[in-house]
């Protein structure tokens, strides 16, 4: 990083003829920058201006990597952005050679980590202890949420151990070709969602009775759901069930089943666990130019930190990788996880054709606005979330995890639709970084939220609940966030800090994936 008097020039790689300004109104017009070059237009904070003169059809280099071809004469302090800009041809996926595992580099592990969690009897530990309220189809939304609200009101005092009730609401489960194969998408999702290790195996499923998707089978790979036939009916009902008599009479028998799992969930207690027990989701949303530069390289080193420990970090978000993906190939631990990754790249280039879109409806205007050009530009800064260990294994969307270290899990951009398959997945905490702000989160897990710039982690003081910015100012390195992020992640997880959308309760809807036909 360069800086001249109170100007800050940001340069990742040597070979980069751009640099990202990172003064908090930009620069003006006319600003001298690293000694010789006088800014020929003003630009603003997180955009791209011209260290030297690129020709027509020059390459435009950011990470050391090319992001784009210019389409007319860029001057050296001129400011650099899409419209100047062509976007590069994607790395062929036939081309990627296999990972070379001689090269892969072992990382030291530590010791001595530990957060207070949840541990449930099939292994998992949760950092959260809540019932969770199971929707097998859209049309028992409402009665869920009311019977969330009437929990509250009710039951929940009584057991002071159980941290909150959520409905699991989502849109799937009826007028939809169950049978297609990529149901399986959806389908496995919900059913890994009751796994999820912060419902300690206490999940209802509420259902209406006329459904495609029966309720019984979200629970069928529930390894902690009873066997017998008394708590099979405690975790399933139907609203539709002629036993009920009136609306009250069917809220009554929902709530009645519900104290069940209530008296299960009140037994839980947190106990000291290692930070291997640690299954973090890593993802972005709403990304400006410092996300590559500050809040994910911090992940990224909380992310080796964690993999350190023995625990496991997932990242995501396909079309976000798929400009990168040649970086991540040789980071994967043998031939067959190499090829897994790019069966995914491969998979989601046909749905992205199918449905007559293509990779440059990635990024969004506000990405664009905060300084990001183009997808390959922001797949670049993206991966550096996933830090520097090897990738030991790929999820589909909606697989669960089953095995520690870092993983890559297939899913789309969507920050709701990536949250809901890494929650399926196994996570039981997430990390989110965001450089133009959203106030997404979820119920189900701890959602720590990093500000990628301190203009927007000082506005949103009370959303934000880490500012990697100081990265960008030189106030702290890379290092340094990276080792506070990770100390806030166990504090989290044990429950010792509250992050600020649980302090709001601002959380976001489940959305779940389903690229198949809705009939």
């Amino acid at each position: 990083m360069t800086k001249s008097t109170n100007h800050i020039v940001i340069k990742i790689a040597e070979t980069d003829n751009v640099a990202v300004i990172a003064n908090s109104e930009g620069l003006p017009e006319g600003t001298i920058i690293n000694d010789d070059i006088r800014l020929l237009q003003n630009i603003p904070m997180g955009h791209k201006v011209a260290l030297l003169n690129i020709g027509l059809g020059e390459k435009i280099i950011r990470y050391g990597q090319v992001i784009g071809f210019a389409n007319r004469p860029i001057k050296a302090g001129e400011w650099v952005e899409e419209s100047k800009m062509l976007l590069p041809e994607p790395p062929d996926l036939n081309s990627i050679p296999m990972p070379d595992n001689k090269t892969l580099s072992e990382l030291k592990p530590i010791e001595g980590y530990t957060f207070l969690g949840y541990r449930n009897s099939d292994g998992s530990v949760g950092t959260k202890n809540i019932l969770g309220i199971t929707t097998s189809v859209q049309c028992v939304a409402g009665l869920a949420q009311y019977i969330v609200k009437k929990i509250k009101q009710k039951l929940l005092p009584k057991y002071p151990n159980v941290d909150d009730v959520v409905a699991l609401n989502h849109s799937y489960g009826c007028g939809i070709a169950i049978n297609v194969p990529s149901a399986i998408i959806p389908i496995r999702t919900l059913q890994n969602i009751t796994t999820n290790p912060n419902f300690g195996g206490e999940v209802l499923v509420i259902g209406l009775g006329c459904e495609k998707l029966p309720p019984e089978s979200l629970l069928l790979q529930n390894g902690n759901s009873k066997t017998n036939s008394d708590k099979k009916f405690s975790n399933v009902f139907y609203m539709q069930d002629e036993s009920f008599y009136g609306f009250s009479g069917i809220v009554e028998a929902g709530l009645k089943m519900t104290e069940i799992h209530l008296k299960e969930l009140n037994k839980r207690k947190r106990e000291i666990c290692p930070a291997a027990d640690l299954v973090v989701g890593m993802q972005c949303g709403g990304s400006d130019a410092f996300s590559g530069i500050t809040s994910n390289p911090a992940a990224g080193y909380a992310a080796d930190l964690i993999v350190k420990a023995g625990g496991s970090v997932m990242f995501s978000e396909v079309t976000e990788v798929r400009d990168a993906v040649h970086l991540l190939v040789p980071r994967t631990i043998n031939p067959e996880v190499g090829k897994a990754l790019l069966d995914e790249m491969k998979w989601y280039d046909n749905y992205l054709e199918q449905g007559q879109a293509d990779r440059s409806a990635n990024p969004t205007p506000g990405n664009k606005l905060g300084g990001l050009s183009n997808i390959v530009e922001k797949a670049l800064g993206s991966i550096v979330k996933s830090g520097t260990s090897p990738i030991v294994d790929v999820l589909g969307p909606g697989e669960k995890i089953h095995r520690k270290g870092l993983i890559f899990a297939a899913t789309p951009a969507s920050d709701f639709i990536c949250g809901t398959l890494q929650l399926a997945a196994g996570m039981n905490m997430h990390v989110f970084m965001t450089g133009r702000g959203t106030p997404y989160g979820l119920s189900m897990v701890p959602v720590i939220k990093v500000g990628s710039n301190s203009k927007l982690s000082k506005r949103w003081f009370d959303l934000i609940d880490l500012d990697a910015g100081k990265i960008a100012t030189g106030e702290k390195s890379i290092e340094e966030m990276g080792w506070e992020l990770f100390h806030l992640i166990l504090d989290v997880a044990s429950g010792k800090k509250e992050v600020a959308c649980d302090k709001l309760g601002l959380h976001n809807d489940l959305v779940l994936f389903n690229p198949g036909p809705v009939t």
